[in-house]
């Protein structure tokens, strides 16, 4: 059975940073793409980041370019996203997703993904 656990979202101020994690079981890790996405209130979901399954290749949206990193250890089965100089147009429950092709151009498309985590949550707030 696939899972996927999202943690390390909360509340922060402008300019703080957070460490989001994703953390897998249930089928082949390495295997995989994984990308970060996010919903914010009366906003459709948008892509984050994208990472290749063995991590060389990673993509970003150009609103969180140059402040977001994604990361994984595929030996933990996990993915993460630092999330630096944060600004509060980043609040939004953030979800991981699993993708089995790779990033590709349409990495943000939110169709091309398979299995979703239940999302974690990062409000900021002054």
């Amino acid at each position: 059975q696939v899972q996927l656990v999202e943690s390390g979202g909360g509340l922060v101020q402008p300019g703080g940073s957070l460490r989001l994690s994703c953390a897998a079981s249930g089928f082949t890790f390495n295997g995989y793409t994984i990308g970060w996405f996010r919903q914010a209130p009366g906003k459709e979901r948008e892509g984050v980041s994208c990472i290749s399954t063995g991590g060389g290749t990673t993509y970003y949206a150009d609103s969180v370019k140059g402040r977001f990193t994604i990361s994984r250890d595929n030996a933990k089965a996990t993915v993460y996203l630092q999330l630096n100089s944060l600004k509060l147009e980043d609040t939004a429950v953030y979800y991981c997703a699993t993708r089995s092709h790779r990033c590709g151009f349409t990495w943000a498309t939110d169709s091309g993904y398979d299995y979703w985590g239940q999302g974690t949550q990062v409000t900021v707030s002054s």
